[in-house]
C-alpha cells in the first residue's frame, strides 16, 4: 500500500478556544484522539508508513502518536514554520516520504481534522485506473451554504471548484486524496501554498483529467467549530461509549450530573455540579453546585479570546 501524509499542522482558528488547548488533530473523539483514529484507519487499509506535518501545539499530537508503533504503522514528522498550506505542506514532506517509504511516486493525502469511512483501497484503485495527478474522494454536497465543493463532469473529471454559498450542483471534498508527486513540481519551496485555491486550478487548466473525483456515499464528520466537534463527539460516543465521553483520569462526584458532555483528560467534576452539552478541556475543575449548558470550559491561561468570560479560574465560551 502507498504511504500517507496526514495534514495536522493547521492553526484551527475556527475551533478556538478548544484549539488553544490542543491541536485540532489531538482533540479526543469518544475518548480517542482524532489523529489516532485516522492512523488506525490507515493501518487497517494496509498503509505502513505515514508522515504528519506539524506546527501548532505539536506536543499535543506527538505525545499520543509517538513513532506510530502502537497504531500499527511507522510515523515520521514534517515540521513547518510558517504553516505551508494544503499544497506547500506536501511539497515540504515529499523528501521525508521518499526517505521513509522508498521513493514513492504516489501517496495518500488525508486531512487531519475530519473523519470519514471512505474506502481507502478503492480510492487508490480508482486513482491508478484514472491516470490523474490528483484523485479526490467526494460525496454529494447537501450543505452548500456550509461547504464549498468540486465541479465534476460526467466522466468523473473535476473541472473547477465553487465557494461556500454557491447553489451550483457540486460535490463535497471529504479530505481523502491520492496524489502523484509530480503534481507538486511547480509549488515553491517553503512558501504557503493552497491546493484548491492555487495548485489544482492550474493543473486543471493545463490538462483535462489531471484532477479527478472518486464519487461515493461515505460518511463525513466535521470538527471545524466547537459546535461541530461536540456534535461529532456525541455521535461517536453514542455508537461506541456511554453518552458522556470521558477522557483519562476523569473524576466525577456521585452527586454530579453530566449529560451529553465531552470530558478531556484530568477533569474533576465536584459535588452537585451539572453539565449538559458541554466540552470540558484538560485539567478543568468544575466547581461544586454550578450548572453549565452548551459551553466549553478550559483552564484560564493568558488572555481570553473573543466570546470567553472568566469564572473561578475557568475560561467559559458558548458553543
Amino acid at each position: 500500500m502507498i504511504p500517507a501524509l496526514v495534514l495536522t499542522a493547521g492553526l484551527a482558528t475556527r475551533l478556538r478556544p478548544l484549539s488553544l488547548v490542543r491541536a485540532k488533530a489531538a482533540l479526543p473523539v469518544a475518548g480517542e484522539p482524532l489523529v489516532s483514529r485516522i492512523l488506525r484507519q490507515l493501518s487497517a487499509a494496509g498503509v505502513e508508513d505515514a508522515v504528519l506535518n506539524l506546527h501548532h501545539l505539536p506536543h499535543s499530537i506527538t505525545r499520543h502518536v509517538g513513532d506510530g508503533t502502537q497504531l500499527g504503522l511507522r510515523v515520521r514528522y514534517s515540521w513547518e514554520d510558517p504553516v505551508l498550506g494544503s499544497a506547500g505542506g506536501p511539497k515540504r514532506a515529499l523528501p521525508l516520504m521518499r526517505a521513509l517509504a522508498g521513493a514513492p511516486s504516489t501517496f495518500l493525502i488525508i486531512n487531519g481534522d475530519t473523519l470519514t469511512n471512505a474506502d481507502l483501497r478503492s480510492v487508490v484503485a480508482a486513482h491508478h485506473a484514472g491516470g490523474a495527478l490528483i484523485t479526490m474522494a467526494v460525496v454529494p454536497n447537501v450543505e452548500p451554504d456550509k461547504y464549498g465543493g468540486a465541479l465534476v463532469d460526467d466522466d468523473g473529471v473535476i473541472t473547477g471548484f465553487v465557494r461556500r454559498g454557491s447553489h451550483v450542483t457540486s460535490w463535497h471534498v471529504i479530505g481523502v486524496q491520492v496524489a502523484e508527486a509530480a503534481a507538486f513540481t511547480a509549488v515553491p519551496e517553503n512558501v504557503p501554498y493552497e491546493s484548491v485555491v492555487a495548485l489544482y486550478p492550474a493543473l486543471i487548466a493545463a490538462r483535462y483529467g489531471s484532477v479527478r473525483a472518486y464519487c461515493c456515499q461515505a460518511e463525513f464528520f466535521d470538527i471545524g467549530t466547537p459546535g461541530d466537534y461536540l456534535s461529532t463527539s456525541l455521535q461517536f460516543a453514542a455508537r461506541e461509549r456511554p453518552s458522556t465521553s470521558s477522557g483519562a483520569r476523569a473524576s466525577i462526584h456521585p452527586s454530579a450530573q453530566v449529560h451529553q458532555t465531552v470530558l478531556w483528560d484530568d477533569v474533576t467534576i465536584e459535588a452537585g455540579a451539572m453539565l449538559r452539552e458541554c466540552v470540558v478541556a484538560d485539567g478543568v475543575r468544575v466547581p461544586g453546585d454550578t450548572s453549565w449548558h452548551g459551553v466549553s470550559l478550559r483552564v484560564a491561561q493568558g488572555d481570553l479570546v473573543a466570546g470567553e468570560r472568566e469564572y473561578d479560574g475557568l475560561a467559559i465560551a458558548t458553543l
